[in-house]
């Protein structure tokens, strides 16, 4: 018996004896550096600075000779740390946020027929192009918000997705999850939207969604710096976000939206942070 234990307790000494060799022979050098940025990043994970994760990122950092890449949830503060650390030169970061371009919820738009499926909207999107008679409107099967590392997506109880301009940082998980890319990545500072996705023409639009825009281009006429009106669609001009609220009261459908003025309709996102105007009117 005594015999036995003893073998075992040599067994176990020579194991130790060989891992710790072995984690000191092979053992990979990590710069400090890198371990001071992993520090400072956010740590979601999120992949919106293009590498794999924080660590990927920061790896990036430390073997380059500049900062190739910005971390956007970590904004202009953690870049600015980062420079400190590295001895770079500052880098510029221009704060988005995601919008989701559409109010049209289960009030307020037409489904073509009534889905059953995984609630899952890229799964919806593939049965006859997704349950609602708009091409372009938000699905409300909480793909997004499911996807979002931050929390700052809520699905109303009619069925529409909404982002909180408070919790957003502007990784852009949503924008890649959505199948319908009704979510676009906006300048922070810019608080007016049309909120519509769909290049139907207006006479269409009507039948299917009662706040969709119909291309009057009253907006245009309003405020001609600030919108544009494309294939059937208006759309903010954002080098002139500034001039865009003009046109909030005119529209007939009321698809223009300043958030400064509230979110779409059954948000719980009540909190309206409006941000130090921190860009410039284009010349």
């Amino acid at each position: 018996m005594f015999a036995a234990i003893a073998s075992l307790g040599a067994i176990g000494l020579l194991a130790a004896l060989a891992l710790g060799f072995a984690a000191k022979k092979f053992a990979v050098e990590v710069d400090p550096r890198e371990l001071a940025i992993l520090e400072i990043l956010p740590g979601a994970n999120c992949g919106a600075c293009g590498y794999p994760g924080c660590s990927g990122y920061a790896k990036m950092v430390v073997n380059g000779d500049k900062i190739a890449a910005t971390c956007p949830p970590g904004g202009a503060m953690v870049m600015g740390k980062i420079a400190n650390i590295m001895g770079f030169a500052p880098v510029e970061i221009d704060p988005q946020v995601a919008v989701v371009m559409c109010q049209g919820d289960n009030q307020k738009s037409k489904e073509k027929y009534h889905y059953l499926g995984l609630a899952d909207c890229q799964a919806a999107q593939k049965v006859a192009d997704g349950p609602k008679q708009c091409p372009g409107g938000c699905l409300g099967l909480g793909t997004c918000e499911r996807t979002c590392p931050f929390g700052a997506i809520e699905m109303t109880e009619e069925g529409l997705a909404v982002i909180s301009r408070k919790k957003c940082t502007g990784c852009g998980k949503c924008v890649e999850a959505c199948p319908r890319d009704v979510i676009h990545m906006t300048p922070l500072d810019a608080t007016t939207h049309v909120l519509c996705n769909s290049h139907d023409r207006g006479v269409l639009v009507r039948k299917y969604c009662d706040i969709g825009c119909i291309a009057c281009q009253i907006c245009t006429k309003q405020v001609p710096d600030a919108y544009r009106v494309e294939d059937s669609l208006a759309t903010v001009v954002y080098e002139y976000y500034d001039e865009a609220p003009e046109a909030v009261d005119k529209c007939p459908t009321k698809c223009i939206r300043d958030f400064t003025e509230g979110y779409p309709e059954g948000s719980s996102f009540a909190d309206i942070s409006v941000p130090v105007k921190r860009g410039r009117r284009a010349a």
